[in-house]
């Protein structure tokens, strides 16, 4: 197991004393402030690499204090862990695993160690397999039982297992055969895969079931649903499910118990956890839709930025810079919340994709040592596509009295043949990042004749933070730099933390809870419950509307 780092407590750090003093002399300091000593501090705070421009002038930093951040990042010995992590080290320390999603998008010929073995290999031999398994569906080779052409595709998972190519699918929709319908069904809910499922032909559909353990309540309970649907369409014959199914899992007992054809069983690893996964067999569903091609340029869009944070000086490098600016204003500056607001149709999933990625990995209370933290971790991550978020929450933003970091995200290259809307698009996302720096002050509000009674109302403060990031075009490739840059970010944040970023045993207690609480609410006779009386009530009163004794 690897030694946790650093061995000195965070809050007791150089760099983190330094910082506290600059915060408080920071305190009143604003970014037109700022601006007015250097218009042209953005020469010094923005890159154009990776196919992006990342432009974090308008945070409420300066050179000091990216400085200070820096040396937080080496004192908490960010370098060394990024090392460990692209060299298989177990800096999962409370499963004793490696962290390997890069090894998912490694290059064919790299080596990459799990306990002395090579594990690239095996990452390519599944992603083989799954653009075989792809160009067949894609070209009508595959069919289902009666003969016929699959037309649906229907990915069945949760959490990580369905955010992740939902939102790929989304994003890269334009580059998806559009004579393939693919659906996605994670919620629990019956809802989600009837209407999923409306109207389909199960002659025409395949479901592509995600489970690495083949345990998962939700997963299995929905393809179980699906199985039923299936077998009630060919008279209950159970030779349709190994032509109408196939699993993402490494279980190939259930799997088989299931139905489905172990040949059709794509594996994925324990050093992947579910909210990095979808560039692994989980994204099948993907590969299917947009095919094996644009599936490889994505990866190839990850890749890069995994050499980039692996080989680019801190100063320079994009993800750090991103996590170093996270940590300002969560343990600095008082943020409690983080929006993500992409200015595209296509990204409409991209802020819960990015909530699960941060919050599930650095929602944590203790260090790697298990010591009670006693400062905030992990933000809490929202947002909705522009301008549509424009019309619901900005103007908190604006106008209230929270400090909100803002990351902007926008689409230099169209993708609809409408370019006067894209023009106004991101019009709209150079506007706001300068309205929510500069605001409008009374002076500019009575100059410009604004009624006296009206100027109090119609103030903005300005001074909220925004980073932009304009990448030059929505594709595969951009896709995969976006989400890696992301990733990276995350980890920086858990490496300055002190904390376990790939382990999530929060989401395990509702669980099992739930396991219980399922026999209660279904049992034919009323069961003795022994939960507090809150509980024990809204069991009572569930039973009871279903007509079951309490």
């Amino acid at each position: 197991m690897m030694a946790p780092k650093p061995a000195r407590a965070l809050t007791e750090l150089p760099a983190w004393r330094e910082l506290e003093q600059h915060a408080r002399d920071m305190k009143d300091v604003t970014l037109r402030e700022l601006f007015d000593e250097d218009p042209f501090r953005v020469r010094d705070f923005s890159f154009d690499e990776l196919g992006l421009y990342a432009d974090f002038a308008k945070n409420r930093v300066t050179r000091d204090t990216m400085r200070m951040l820096l040396d937080l990042a080496e004192q908490a010995g960010l370098s060394e862990r990024i090392e460990a992590m692209f060299a298989g080290d177990k800096i999962n320390v409370s499963e004793d695993r490696a962290v390997l999603h890069v090894a998912l998008r490694a290059d064919r010929n790299a080596t990459i160690d799990v306990d002395g073995h090579n594990v690239v290999p095996d990452v390519h031999e599944v992603l083989d397999r799954m653009a075989a398994f792809a160009d067949k569906v894609r070209s009508g080779e595959w069919t289902g039982h009666t003969g016929k052409r699959i037309r649906n595709v229907i990915n069945i998972g949760i959490g990580g297992s369905d955010l992740g190519p939902r939102m790929a699918y989304q994003a890269l929709l334009p580059f998806s055969d559009r004579d393939l319908r693919v659906e996605f069904v994670s919620n629990i809910d019956g809802a989600e895969f009837v209407e999923a499922t409306r109207g389909l032909d199960p002659a025409e559909t395949i479901f592509i079931v995600c489970s690495k353990s083949w345990h998962t309540l939700e997963t299995l309970t929905n393809a179980g649903a699906a199985r039923d649907w299936v077998l009630a369409a060919f008279n209950g014959d159970t030779a349709a499910v190994a032509r109408h199914f196939v699993a993402v899992s490494t279980n190939a007992d259930g799997v088989r118990e299931f139905g489905i054809d172990t040949d059709n069983m794509f594996g994925f690893w324990d050093w992947v956890g579910g909210r990095y996964s979808f560039d692994s067999a989980v994204g099948l569903s993907l590969m299917v839709a947009v095919g094996p091609d644009n599936f490889t340029e994505m990866l190839a869009g990850f890749r890069a930025v995994d050499e980039h944070v692996r080989k680019t000086k801190l100063d320079r490098n994009i993800p750090v810079l991103m996590g170093l600016l996270s940590v300002w204003y969560n343990n600095f500056l008082g943020a409690q919340t983080q929006a993500v607001l992409p200015y595209s149709h296509y990204l409409a999933h991209l802020p819960a994709y990015f909530q699960q990625l941060e919050m599930e990995s650095n929602g944590k209370h203790v260090t790697l040592a298990g010591d009670q933290v006693d400062y905030q971790t992990g933000q809490i991550i929202w947002g909705q596509p522009g301008t549509n978020g424009q019309h619901a929450f900005y103007q908190l933003i604006h106008q209230g009295t929270k400090l909100i970091p803002c990351d902007f995200i926008g689409v230099a290259k169209p993708l609809s043949d409408l370019e006067h809307q894209h023009d106004l698009l991101i019009a709209n996302v150079f506007a706001q990042t300068e309205a929510l720096a500069f605001g409008r002050s009374e002076k500019e509000l009575r100059d410009a004749g604004s009624p006296e009674a009206q100027i109090p109302h119609r103030v903005c403060k300005g001074n909220q933070p925004t980073t932009t990031l304009m990448l030059d075009q929505l594709s595969p490739r951009s896709l995969g730099t976006l989400i890696a840059l992301y990733e990276h970010k995350v980890l920086t944040e858990g490496v300055i933390w002190g904390i376990d970023s790939f382990d999530q045993w929060g989401v395990e207690l509702g669980k099992i809870l739930a396991g219980t609480i399922a026999d209660e609410v279904t049992a034919d006779g009323a069961p003795s419950l022994k939960h507090d009386e809150s509980t024990s009530e809204l069991i009572r009163r569930y039973r009871k509307s279903r007509g079951r004794p309490v």
